[in-house]
């Protein structure tokens, strides 16, 4: 019995360290939702960087093959991350806030960048104005890695530009999806200003016409009828 008992034990802790050796393996593959190995295969660039907002997650790629994956911290409600695609176009050695470490993107809307953060408990939440978090010894790591130009592909849910869905959009609303609108409205012959991404008044304007013309509740607000109405939908 005594044998028996002593073989069980030691069958349970050899069990429980193949586990273990499963799960840090587990934890540190590139693990993907979707085809998303088609931007690397396609990239001439050595590296390129895919986020994943919704998995909280940087991935990072060399030639085709993803050789890191880190937590990040992505924008709170209000402060969306910039979905698209992008290129790192700034690296600087910035102070403590930013954990030493900038890596700046060329979205057209704001100042937004790849950093480290004075508050590391935010990693794996909402909890940004829209750059990206990393913990600081991830951002040094990447930051050597990576040169300027390489490509940043962030994305958050299945429908592109808009995300997890369609946002009520108001004026001074900066993001992809005010860019998608007032791309598809240049498109339609409404709008003529710049694309920026930020919400002003040339695009109110254009909302408003287009509203008229297509028998929509004329407001300032952009609301799934207009998105609609452009072409767009939650569930192509």
């Amino acid at each position: 019995m005594f044998i028996l008992i002593k073989r069980n034990k030691i069958f349970y802790i050899i069990a429980i360290f193949i586990l273990s050796i499963a799960l840090f393996f587990a934890a540190n593959t590139c693990v993907f939702k979707g085809n998303f190995t088609r931007h690397a295969a396609n990239n001439q660039q050595q590296f390129l960087i895919l986020i994943h907002i919704d998995e909280k997650t940087l991935y990072l790629f060399e030639s085709d093959k993803c050789i890191k994956k880190y937590p990040i911290s992505s924008g709170k409600p209000g402060w969306p991350s910039p979905i698209g695609e992008w290129k790192i176009v700034e690296k600087s050695q910035w102070g403590k806030g930013f954990g030493g470490r900038w890596l700046g993107l060329n979205v057209r809307w704001g100042n937004y960048g790849i950093h480290g953060t004075t508050n590391e408990a935010s990693i794996g939440r909402s909890a940004s104005h829209g750059c990206i978090r990393m913990y600081n010894r991830d951002i040094k790591e990447l930051y050597n890695l990576v040169p300027l130009g390489t490509a940043v592909v962030i994305r958050n849910g299945p429908f592109g530009p808009f995300g997890m869905g369609f946002r009520n959009l108001k004026p001074g609303d900066r993001g992809a999806d005010v860019l998608a609108v007032q791309e598809r409205l240049k498109q339609l012959g409404y709008f003529n200003g710049y694309e920026s991404g930020i919400y002003e008044d040339d695009l109110k304007e254009a909302l408003i016409q287009f509203q008229k013309d297509h028998n929509l509740k004329i407001k300032v607000t952009i609301s799934t009828p207009d998105y609609n109405a452009m072409g767009y939908s939650e569930f192509e």
